[in-house]
């Protein structure tokens, strides 16, 4: 079984957001960039099923400038057998990053798509459910646990209720939540190992896509300074200030 994992490139998590002077979008001038987190546990349980027997290969895609080698060649480290690269300079939206990814699922013929249910720059939490619309095939989104098998796989996803399990056919595409698992830490000698494995390049503007994306970023902003807090004399004063100031109590 041949299991394909989309990754992205990201700011840090770590790392405090500049806006650019002009508000056309974020500085990333000399800012420390990562996969993805969502993208990493979903790098981690593919690693996990071909460590139980359940998969033979994973390969690795990520989209974007040269710089995304980096992350491919992070996840390679950890245990990803394969990588694909897809090159362009643009930066498509979630329906063209879908079907990129449509693309190389054809190329690839994978049983098993796992991808990190949003990233932490746009945050739009879509391209999982775009894939699977384009391909036809059947999802698990925020998926808190996966038991594959010969032709099917099970995931428990979180819901408003509570926990549902949903067993889907494969091929089949799933969206990874936090809960999922903890990814691991590359060792020495596996990043050292990762720079042998294959990793495959593909010019975007070759696959004949219209990668035009259909939004426009108007204006880019900062969140709101917060205010500072106030020290209140004793229990009764701040009950008054939730009542009255805050409105948390009615």
């Amino acid at each position: 079984m041949k299991i394909l994992v989309p990754i992205k490139r990201v700011i840090d998590y770590n790392v405090k957001v500049r806006v650019k002077a002009d508000h056309s979008g974020v500085d990333l001038t000399n800012t420390k960039m990562a996969m993805n987190p969502f993208c990493e546990i979903a790098v981690e349980e593919a690693i996990r099923l071909k460590e139980k027997g359940l998969a033979e290969e994973v390969i690795v895609v990520s989209i974007g400038d040269k710089s995304c080698q980096e992350q491919i060649r992070t996840a390679l480290a950890l245990g990803a057998d394969r990588g694909i690269h897809v090159e362009t300079e643009q930066m498509p939206g979630s329906l063209q990053v879908a079907k990129i990814l449509q693309k190389i699922v054809e190329q690839e013929q994978p049983k098993l798509i796992i991808l990190g249910k949003q990233s932490i720059d746009s945050d739009n939490n879509q391209t999982g459910q775009m894939l699977a619309a384009l391909t036809g095939m059947p999802q698990g989104t925020f998926a808190s646990k996966v038991n594959l098998e010969a032709e099917s796989v099970s995931v428990t996803r979180e819901i408003d209720g509570g926990l549902q399990t949903v067993k889907l056919s494969l091929p089949a595409v799933v969206t990874t939540d936090l809960r999922l698992n903890e990814p691991r830490y590359a060792t020495l000698p596996n990043i050292m190992k990762a720079k042998r494995k294959p990793l495959d390049v593909i010019v975007a503007t070759g696959l004949g896509l219209n990668l035009k994306s259909n939004i426009t970023t108007l204006k880019v902003e900062p969140p709101a300074q917060r205010a500072g807090g106030v020290k209140v004399a004793d229990v009764a004063e701040l009950v008054s200030k939730l009542k009255n100031e805050a409105k948390v109590i009615s």
